[in-house]
């Protein structure tokens, strides 16, 4: 069992607060990834469950013990850098090896351990290698190989495939989480690529400013963001904000917006003020019926679909539609929205309401 809590941990540098109080379980088993821009607290978190950095205040549990204020040697964590952090005088497999040498393991374990790795990896034909001379690709396999022969409770990985061109790093990230599946073991992933963390993940946590906006699965994450910074950050587009003044009360399937009457989720909560319509791209179509129009501004082939980008009275949306569907430029269409997939969120604070589409997700996702 590797499962990690974090409750309630804090990192102050001085006067700058890094991480403010966070709580959220890691699984046995999870590949799990904290997300978000750069300066939002997610390297910080996670060299603090390495035991790199100390936690100003809170707990942090490895399989039931806490181990918050006990130094890395002591937690039976491996870590994964972005810069690989090889030794560059050794060949590979004396760099898969090092970690089992320094632990005195005997000479027959440590190479049949190296020999296990090693075709795991797929790096058989290269252990006599230099690793100053390796492909990008090849170095972070050493690099993982490093980690995986020590057989830890858990995995730390800051953003390993950073380093790598984006071609290149689809391909690493397909073969990582194939080996985490094959593997099973539970690992940690620092990235601020939020495909790499919707397609890699079986759980996410959304950092922002320091705070955890979000943690869920990638579907409860895409479906139903917990605040406008996480439907902004989440999708490509992201989803699309039409702000208005007016009223939703407790129950309503409906809003105005800009006198055209059109349908939400039901609301468990009603609010009133400065309001926010949110839709995906992928949720919207264009029709000549639909009673809210927008003028077509722009247009981006992406060969099965398009983006169209138009202007209506509560602000900009841009719409993802089938690329054979005619939209001329200056022209005004009717857009009709997907109800059961609509977001309102409160303006001021950026939170979500509470819809049934929101509880319905959650429950299930």
């Amino acid at each position: 069992m590797a499962q990690i809590q974090i409750k309630n941990i804090r990192k102050d540098f001085g006067d700058f607060n890094a991480v403010k109080e966070s709580s959220f379980t890691i699984e046995d088993g999870e590949f799990f990834m904290l997300l978000g821009p750069s300066g939002c607290g997610k390297t910080t978190t996670l060299r603090m469950i390495a035991g790199l950095e100390l936690p100003t205040s809170g707990e942090i549990y490895l399989d039931g013990e806490e181990i918050s204020q006990l130094p890395p040697s002591k937690r039976d964590i491996a870590f994964v850098f972005q810069m690989f952090a090889l030794y560059p005088h050794l060949n590979v497999g004396k760099n898969l090896s090092y970690p089992l040498v320094s632990q005195g393991m005997p000479r027959a374990q440590i190479k049949a351990k190296v020999d296990e790795v090693a075709q795991i990896l797929g790096i058989q034909d290269i252990l006599k290698r230099p690793v100053g001379g390796l492909s990008g690709g090849d170095r972070q396999r050493v690099a993982l190989g490093r980690a995986i022969v020590r057989d830890p409770k858990a995995f730390m990985m800051d953003e390993p495939l950073g380093a790598l061109d984006a071609e290149f790093r689809e391909h690493m990230s397909e073969e990582l989480r194939a080996l985490h599946d094959r593997m099973n073991a539970t690992t940690v992933y620092v990235t601020h690529d939020q495909l790499e963390a919707m397609q890699m993940g079986d759980k996410i946590v959304v950092m922002n400013n320091a705070v955890v906006e979000q943690f869920g699965t990638p579907q409860q994450i895409y479906d139903t963001p917990a605040t406008m910074f996480v439907a902004d950050f989440i999708g490509s587009p992201s989803m699309n904000f039409l702000h208005f003044d007016g009223a939703v009360a407790t129950g309503a399937d409906a809003v105005d917006l800009n006198g055209q009457v059109l349908g939400i989720p039901r609301q468990i909560d009603g609010a009133s003020g400065k309001l926010v319509f949110g839709v995906r791209p992928e949720h919207i179509t264009l029709s000549d019926s639909g009673a809210y129009r927008g003028e077509v501004l722009a247009t981006e082939y992406l060969g099965t679909t398009q983006i169209i980008t138009l202007a209506t009275p509560n602000g900009e949306v841009k719409a993802r539609i089938d690329s054979d569907q005619i939209a001329n430029v200056g022209e005004t269409v009717g857009l009709n929205f997907k109800a059961p997939t609509v977001t309102l969120f409160d303006a001021a604070s950026g939170q979500a309401l509470r819809s049934e589409l929101n509880e319905k997700v959650l429950a299930h996702g």
